[in-house]
């Protein structure tokens, strides 16, 4: 669905909303606002790249879990649930509209010391107040629900089988950047350039585009993914946004396991879990620093040192496991403290961010999306309060304190 690979040149002069970036982040706020029946502006899309080929969209594992210790991002992922286990319904029951399955195979995480294990159950209290299916698991527990696991070294584990697990969430960006089209939403294959404030500097007036236009703004929101510091910077503003470079591998058992496996995390840092006929792991580098935007190349020996060898040690049945497909992409990292960063600019009032997810993003994209088209049609939040994830706290030194990062 790259119809608006063909257009490059915007409809108008000006815009009431202009969103940087239409991947899943940018599309999700334009299809949630043009849904809205009590907006009725005019919306551009810009993307520099409609075939998203090097987009954190396209190199997502699509998970989606419930596992937080902030309660705000659990209720974040509770509705991205709903969302997904509804996903007709909120399209406006359009019979074109597929059913998205949420695989609920669950994340296990394996506690290898007590501090760790103490974590986890403090957490499981918070899931469970917030009506999550979180149960914490002794070894012997673990054991006998998923035999395959070498369990010497852990000491607790943490899983919930309730709307946790994978979805396919291409499917979901591809109708949001469909119907978002249908609903007057203008998609451009473009970049933007540069910005000008007003002369008080409290906003953007207008953007100007690679290929020469200027267009006047109302608003206008930051939804360019790793890119993000570059489009803030436009409008005068540092945000602590970063790539950093995380890898996902694709293998083929010769031994298959006779269940499915929990998107499992390893104390090595490596996860896995099932994914339709084969499996999937990904892992972070052990040194993490940020990379270039156009750095895409992969480390064969992070497979071979450091992926494959947490596998086998966890579960021996991989002991024999062929690599089918690997690729490394990109999250939109928040150096500052891994938490997502949305609404308004302290001092420049009309430039919204919805960054730095930190590898959340596909899961938090419904709860988010629908939170800006909330601040841009009322001036407030009205269905999550998303304030703890404002710009201020990094004006503040703040940090938003969640200790579930992957």
């Amino acid at each position: 669905m790259n119809d608006d690979a063909n257009q490059t040149i915007p409809k108008k002069s000006s815009y009431d909303v202009v969103i940087v970036g239409g991947a899943m982040l940018g599309s999700s706020v334009a299809w949630f606002l043009s849904s809205n029946k009590d907006f009725g502006g005019s919306i551009l899309v810009v993307e520099k790249d409609p075939t998203y080929e090097f987009a954190s969209t396209s190199h997502t594992n699509s998970c989606m879990r419930q596992q937080f210790s902030a309660e705000i991002n659990v209720r974040i992922s509770q509705f991205a649930a709903d969302f997904v286990k509804n996903f007709r319904d909120y399209m406006g029951s359009d019979a074109r509209v597929p059913d998205i399955p949420l695989h609920s195979h669950g994340y296990m995480y394996l506690a290898d010391n007590e501090e760790f294990a103490a974590v986890l159950r403090e957490n499981q209290k918070l899931q469970t107040a917030c009506g999550a299916g979180t149960k914490i698991m002794s070894p012997e527990d673990i054991g006998r629900d998923y035999p395959f696991y070498n369990l010497d070294d852990i000491v607790a584990g943490s899983i919930n089988l309730v709307d946790e697990g994978y979805f396919d969430g291409n499917t979901l960006f591809d109708w949001w950047k469909r119907s978002a089209r249908e609903q007057g939403v203008d998609y451009i294959a473009n970049e933007v350039v540069t910005m000008s404030r007003s002369g008080n500097g409290r906003k953007v007036e207008n953007i100007t585009l690679k290929s020469g236009e200027t267009i006047a703004c109302g608003t206008v929101v930051n939804a360019s993914g790793p890119r993000a510091v570059l489009t803030s910077r436009m409008a005068g503003i540092e945000i602590p946004v970063e790539p950093r470079k995380r890898y996902t591998f694709i293998f083929d058992a010769e031994t298959p396991l006779d269940r499915d496996l929990p998107l499992t995390i390893d104390p090595s840092g490596v996860h896995m879990r099932t994914d339709g006929a084969y499996y999937l792991a990904g892992c972070p580098p052990d040194e993490d620093p940020a990379v270039a935007y156009d750095d895409f190349v992969q480390d064969h020996d992070i497979w071979e040192t450091k992926a494959w060898p947490a596998i086998a040690t966890r579960i021996p049945q991989f002991e024999a496991i062929k690599l089918i497909n690997s690729w490394a992409g990109h999250y939109a990292f928040n150096a500052f403290d891994q938490n997502a960063i949305i609404g308004p600019h302290t001092e420049v009032e009309n430039f919204l961010f919805v960054n730095g997810f930190s590898g959340h993003g596909f899961q938090q994209s419904p709860a988010m999306g629908r939170g800006i088209s909330e601040l841009i049609a009322y001036g407030e939040y009205r269905s999550l309060d998303l304030t703890p994830f404002s710009f201020a706290r990094i004006e503040e030194g703040r940090p938003f304190v969640e200790k579930a990062v992957i």
